[in-house]
């Protein structure tokens, strides 16, 4: 096969559902002398912008048939697009089968559909388009003399490049590329929402029947990284077509050098956990762990009250609101620490000016939140992926349930239930001492459940915050009272746990003995 360098486009097919920038793309290859083919809605368009264009259907001498489920899967459009200009010439010739140097086309708005509150299997089924994705893959396989667009973005150089001579062949490369990229994406996007409609009407039985049993993740690469956790390691960042408006994936930077994995990674730990909470809540994260968090009666309160649990810890750290940052609270906080990555629902004008005078500290607008981002957590492990639900849930269906024989009051529940909150976004095993609304101490990531109990209380003691009077959420069951023991001499008036263990019972003796009031919530939060 002879692959000549640049390929002059003669004729090209427009086909889109979105018609973004068409009418100007249109044009320039109108003006280049280029004939223009289309079908349907793309064709009104064009004519309506007072260009000539060929229907398709005039094209192939046949209509267009089925609603229009039939109309460009015909000879003489893929032998157009499929045809070898310099081995298939007299087939094409013999056939009456004109070339099409250029195909358009982006495909009918699949995510778009199923995104719709009220969207039925009808609808989404509708929208799958075939003729499409089978124009789109022939024009990218037979990228030695084709052009294929599928991305708006694209319009304006492919313009460029047409109007000088024609597309050479690292353009038509690059382009097949996307393509196949685009219709491999949509076919997950397809076979995804299949698998979820599938699993939400059938009883599954075992939860992994309701993941799909091939994975077609369909990211973009939305942000190339400096590297990874470690510099000798590359690394980018990749973003669902579908991701939620108040999630990192889609915060709007507003200041600050570029972001780095380990900033993204833990400004998703530290927004996941803010969200969680109705009050004004802050929420300071260091290498992957909450060091301080607390609601209060505005967003400078809920600061102070993070920051005091570990300023050490704070030094450096990911600081997230779930309330707008104003100048004041701004200035309070490049006053006092350093900070890596700020984010909050929206930050005032007055705010952006003050935290002008940091240039290097990264701030990130998230828009309203809404609760934790449900869908699929991805974990890398050498060759492989391990998939899961995110975890967005408190406890269990039955909600708290008293252990011991005396529960709580009012206050002491308010205090378990945060503890218990912000204990879901601590690595396991996890041992969080709260009271009044605001951490006291955070034992994370040990191999023993007692060791974080230990490490939490010497956390205290650092900042100089009394534990008495405080109350401990554990993320997974507790299997021996020497946590219990731990906490008592610490001053802990309650527990909240899963509950779940084989010594339950011990544990709850060890419980009333102590006077340590113990809640279950049916329900643990183990993160790794």
């Amino acid at each position: 096969m002879n692959e000549s360098n640049v390929t002059p486009v003669r004729r090209a097919l427009l086909s889109v559902s979105d018609k973004t920038g068409l009418e100007d793309f249109a044009r320039a290859l109108a003006d280049a002398g280029v004939e223009l083919l289309s079908t349907g809605g793309t064709a009104r368009a064009l004519r309506a912008a007072g260009l000539s264009v060929t229907e398709v259907s005039d094209h192939t001498g046949f209509p267009e048939i089925m609603g229009g489920r039939v109309k460009t899967l015909h000879p003489r459009i893929h032998g157009g697009i499929l045809g070898r200009r310099d081995e298939d010439g007299s087939a094409m010739a013999e056939h009456g089968i004109d070339p099409i140097d250029l195909l358009v086309v982006n495909l009918y708005p699949f995510r778009e559909t199923v995104a719709r509150a009220d969207v039925t299997r009808a609808d989404a089924i509708e929208n799958i388009d075939i003729g499409g994705p089978a124009m789109v893959r022939a024009a990218a396989k037979n990228q030695a003399h084709v052009g294929v667009v599928t991305d708006p973005d694209d319009y304006a150089p492919v313009a460029a490049a047409i109007a000088v001579g024609g597309l050479d062949a690292a353009t038509r490369r690059r382009l097949a590329t996307r393509a196949f990229r685009h219709t491999a994406a949509y076919d997950g996007a397809i076979a995804a929402w299949l698998t979820e409609q599938d699993a939400q009407e059938t009883d599954a039985g075992n939860q992994s029947d309701a993941l799909p049993e091939r994975l077609e993740t369909g990211f973009d690469r939305v942000l190339a990284l400096r590297y990874g956790e470690n510099p000798h390691q590359r690394a980018a960042f990749y973003a669902a077509p579908d991701a939620p408006a108040n999630t990192v994936t889609r915060a709007r930077v507003r200041q600050g050098k570029a972001l780095s994995f380990n900033n993204i990674a833990d400004a998703d730990t530290a927004l996941e956990c803010v969200k969680q909470f109705d009050e004004p809540a802050c929420v300071i994260v260091k290498h992957a762990n909450p060091c301080g968090v607390a609601i209060g009666a505005d967003a400078t309160a809920a600061y102070e009250g993070a920051y005091a649990t570990d300023p050490v810890s704070a030094f450096g750290g990911i600081i997230a609101f779930n309330r707008p940052l104003d100048a004041t609270l701004a200035q309070t906080l490049i006053e006092r620490q350093f900070i890596e990555v700020l984010l909050a629902p929206s930050v005032d004008a007055n705010a952006l000016e003050v935290l002008a005078a940091k240039p290097n500290v990264r701030v990130l607008e998230t828009g309203a939140l809404e609760g934790m981002a449900g869908g699929l957590d991805y974990r890398g492990v050498a060759g492989g992926l391990l998939v899961q639900e995110r975890d967005t849930l408190l406890m269990a269906g039955d909600g708290l349930r008293a252990a011991t024989r005396t529960g709580p009051d009012a206050t002491t529940e308010r205090d378990l239930l945060f503890a218990w909150q912000v204990c879901k976004s601590v690595k396991s095993n996890a041992i969080v001492y709260a009271r009044d609304g605001a951490t006291v101490g955070v034992g994370a990531g040990q191999m023993s459940r007692v060791n974080s109990a230990r490490i939490a209380i010497d956390k205290a003691a650092d900042a100089g915050i009394p534990t008495a009077g405080s109350v401990i959420a554990s993320d997974a069951f507790i299997p021996f009272r020497d946590v219990l023991d731990v906490a008592a001499g610490a001053g802990v008036k309650a527990v909240i746990q899963p509950g779940g263990s084989m010594r339950d019972d011990e544990v709850i003796a060890a419980a009333e003995e102590l006077g340590i009031i113990m809640v279950f919530t049916g329900m643990r939060h183990f993160r790794h």
